[in-house]
Parts: C-alpha cells; structure tokens; sequence
C-alpha cells in the first residue's frame, strides 16, 4: 500500500526510466498502477517535472471528498472566467491545475478560476503569523524590511526537519542595530509543540499567545505578525503568445544594443515590463525554442517571462516588471550608493540563489552582469535575460572580439573557445561582485578589451578595493580561477553568501 507521495515518486521513477532506457515494462508498470488507483478514485490534472519530460500526472481525490480552501487576501476577477472572492471566503475547490485553480464560491455558488497563491487548504496557512516555505535568510530579510518592528515575528517550515517549524523574531539594540533570532519548535509524540521543554503548547496558536503576553526566555516578547505583501497574481490563463495590441507601451526604461525596454500595461489592468527585440536580432524559431526552455524555469529569484509576441518582427518579450530598474543603474543611483555593506552583501546572495537554482536545473546564463539583474520595490534582485545570449545572431556580439561581446564579464574558455559552461557563469558572477562593492564601476578600469585578455593570458587578476573585505574578495579569487573545475559551485556561493556575517555563529538561539 503505498502512500500517495510515495506513489508519485515511484511513478516519476518508472517514467524517467523509460524515457532514458526506453524500457516498455517499466512503462507498462507504471501504467497499471494509475489505471488500478483511478478506478477507486476522482482524480484532477497535475504537472510533475521529471529530469527530462513534463509528466501529466492526477492528484488523486478519494470519492466524495471536498477540498475547501480559504482566501488569504481579496481578489477582483480581471480575466474573462475569473472568480473574486474577499478575504476570508471559503471556496469548493473543483479542480486543481498549476497557477489557476478552478473553485465554487460556498455563498455565492459562482464558479470560476482563482489565483492559487491568494488560497490556503491547510488552516495553518490561513494565520497572519505563518509563511509557508519561506526559508531562514529570507524570513530574516522580510523581518528586517520596512514597516516591521522589535518583536515582529513569523513561524514557517523548518528547513532542516520535515514536519517541523521554526520561529524567526526581530531583535535589536542601539549598538549593534536590528538582527532576527532563530528559535526552534519542537513536536512532542502526542502532537503537542514547545520551544522550552519547560512549558508545552498544544497547537501553535496556543504557542503564539503565550509568547505574546510576555518573552518568557525569548529575545522579545511576540508584538506583530511580520508584514506580508500581497504576492504577486498568476500569469492569465493560457496567454503565451499574445496579440501585440494587448500592450501599451506606456514609458521607455532603457535600449540596449539589441533592443528596448518598456513600462507596459497588458489588456489595460497589468502592468508588465516589454523588452523589444531589433529585428534581425535572432530568429523566432530559435526565440521560442529558447523561451518554453526559459518560461519553465520558475524562482523567487529569476525573473518571470509571461509571454511572447513573436507573429511578426519586432518580437516583444513580455516579464513581470521591477521598480528599481537594473542593478547597476541602481547601485548608481542616490538610493543604491546609500546601501551599506551587509544588504550589498544580500544582494550577492540573492543573485548567487538564483543562479544555484539555474545550476540545479543545468541551464546557464551565458551573460550575467549587474545590467541583467533586476531590482523590485522591496529591494529583491532577480536574475534577467538568462538564455537570451546564446541565440543572438549579430556578428558584432557572437564574434568574440566584437565591440558588443561582454569580454570584461566573460570567463577566459570562453573568449577563447566559445565555451560557455555554468563555470564560465561563476567567472562571470566573480566579475559582478565586483560590480556590487564599487557601486557599478565598470570591471578592469582603465583597461581596454585586448588589454584584459593579454592580462588574463597572463594570469593577472582585478586588485582588491579598499571598500572590499578581504574575505569577499577570497570568494571573487575562487571565481576567477583558471580551470573551471576549480572554480566553486553556486550552491556553495549562495551558502557562504548568505552566512557571511554569521558562519562562526549558531542559526539558532538555545532553548529559553
């Protein structure tokens, strides 16, 4: 008997085995196994990502069941088909499919499609105080953004134990300034939860009251669920390609050697940012082979391509829009060279995440610089462009000495001999630190193209700054190493990069 988690995973395995080893009994197998669990079961569509396949699978609903979900936040339905709700609505969940689910309002009895991320099934969901998968450095940089205060707290899923929580609390004083501690939850046998063994808590809402009500061994008394801002609405529905009409381009944000970028408004409700490609630049069947591979690589930290005008030239690439601009416009600006070290260093990090989470998925960037990341209102970088370099068709780009081929952020394997690998991009992210700590100064000044690839022939590397610290430049010196194989993952980046204040100290306080 197995569990359904389990089931998923035992059929994802028969069906990777088949697409690599083109083995017809395990496909056999696995296709007996659904016939034998839907003849029991209702069953509503769902995609899993396998290595090499998206597999259309079936979330698997007893007979008779209802799943009713609660809305998180208000919606007004903007889409044709959508259904609005106000926070607090219960809704009958009828069908559950990617972004959008399909949902019966339990007052109204209308129908229509939800965004799924305004909904929570789980009652734990529906509390201000609890983040669902939000990991430990994120909890810290949301509870240290504006607006938050001494005691702000929030519970989310631990990260290390499954089935676990952890509580994250705003902490500070005048001398070392505002800091976020750590506190584990730990589950008895009888369900039951505590932080001290001293005192036990049958649910969490009870934990939550009591360390409201006084600190009792916390850093702070609890005072405010951590502020959440309303997440971000699903794509529409089915809008891929779209009809160049839809767009209003509204303000030009920048051009580039390959194009512009543009303010937009799509079907006068969404605001969108819209890079337009000069014609020429790249062919449309290169284009989209490249943006299904691109629209499938979702992250906290990447940003989201919507959607695509590709009938006729200029090609439109449609993503969701960021406040700040580009990194490196904003770390020239007023705002960004008032920055102080740490959150330049949070920024590192941010970057290093997205792009472990493009390492994880063996992709490369092909041409990561400050000018493509983006920065969002609540100073979130986002990885931009990724995938775009390797089907440009410009010869004064694709040839490696020509004026537009990025030869500063460029890994020497790869001037020399095209070849672009995840470690080319680490050499790259090594060149953007630098970029980060000089507030936008462009790499190697003084230093013409051929001057910086005689140098490197060479072995010479960027001097360290005054403004850098030893040890973030130990990290750029790792990049920058000549064999690929040396240079260090993005995963071990993003840890580092994330622990740098803090590696010599715990994550989490001891029990009060």
């Amino acid at each position: 008997h197995l569990c359904f988690s389990n089931f998923i995973a035992f059929s994802c395995l028969c069906f990777n085995v088949f697409v690599i080893h083109k083995c017809h009994k395990v496909l056999h197998l696995y296709t007996v196994i659904w016939q034998l669990c839907s003849r029991k079961c209702l069953y509503t569509r769902t995609h899993i990502q396998t290595h090499t396949h998206t597999l259309t699978v079936h979330s698997l609903l007893p007979l008779g069941s209802e799943t009713i979900a609660i809305a998180l936040y208000d919606y007004e339905g903007i889409n044709e088909g959508d259904l609005g709700f106000k926070k607090g609505d219960k809704l009958k969940i009828l069908q559950e499919s990617g972004e959008w689910w399909r949902a019966k309002h339990a007052v109204t009895g209308q129908e229509g499609y939800i965004p799924s991320n305004y909904v929570a099934i789980d009652s734990l969901e529906t509390e201000e105080w609890f983040f669902k998968g939000v990991s430990r450095k994120d909890a810290e940089r949301q509870l240290l953004a504006s607006g938050n205060k001494l005691g702000s707290y929030m519970i989310r899923d631990s990260e290390t134990t499954k089935g676990s929580y952890s509580l994250s609390v705003r902490d500070g004083d005048s001398q070392s300034g505002d800091t976020v501690k750590h506190y584990k939850i730990r589950t008895l046998d009888n369900g039951g939860f505590y932080i001290s063994p001293r005192i036990t808590f049958t649910t969490l809402q009870e934990l939550v009251s009591h360390y409201k009500k006084q600190g009792d061994g916390l850093c702070q008394a609890l005072t405010s669920p951590c502020i959440s801002p309303k997440p971000q609405k699903p794509w529409e529905k089915d809008a891929w390609e779209i009809p160049r009409e839809s767009l209003k381009l509204d303000r030009r944000l920048g051009a580039g050697q390959f194009g512009e970028v543009w303010m937009a408004t799509y079907n006068k409700h969404t605001k969108v940012a819209v890079k337009t490609m000069k014609p020429g630049t790249m062919s449309v069947e290169a284009f989209l082979a490249e943006a299904n591979l691109m629209k499938a690589l979702q992250h906290d930290k990447l940003v989201r391509l919507n959607a695509v005008v590709t009938k006729e030239e200029p090609i439109y690439i449609i993503t969701e829009y960021m406040e700040k601009g580009s990194l490196l416009d904003f770390l020239k600006s007023d705002e960004g060279n008032r920055v102080q070290l740490p959150k330049l260093i949070d920024f590192s990090a941010q970057i290093a995440e997205g792009m472990a989470f493009i390492e994880q998925r063996n992709y490369i960037h092909r041409d990561l610089r400050a000018a493509n990341i983006l920065v969002s209102k609540a100073l979130v970088c986002k990885i931009a462009d990724f995938g775009l370099a390797r089907i440009i068709e410009d010869n004064e780009y694709t040839a490696r000495e020509g004026a537009k081929f990025p030869i500063k952020w460029t890994a020497p394997e790869a001037i020399n001999y095209g070849s672009f690998t995840i470690k080319s991009d680490v050499w790259s992210f090594g060149i953007l630190l630098t970029e980060i700590i000089s507030y936008g100064r462009t790499p190697y000044p003084g230093m013409t193209n051929p001057e910086v690839i005689r140098s490197l022939e060479r072995g010479y590397r960027m001097q360290r700054t005054d403004s850098c610290p030893q040890e973030l430049y130990d990290i750029m010196l790792e990049c920058w190493k000549n064999k690929p194989e040396d240079r260090p993952t993005f995963e071990y980046l993003q840890s580092v990069l994330e622990d740098f204040y803090t590696a010599t100290e715990s994550q989490y306080q001891q029990q009060p």
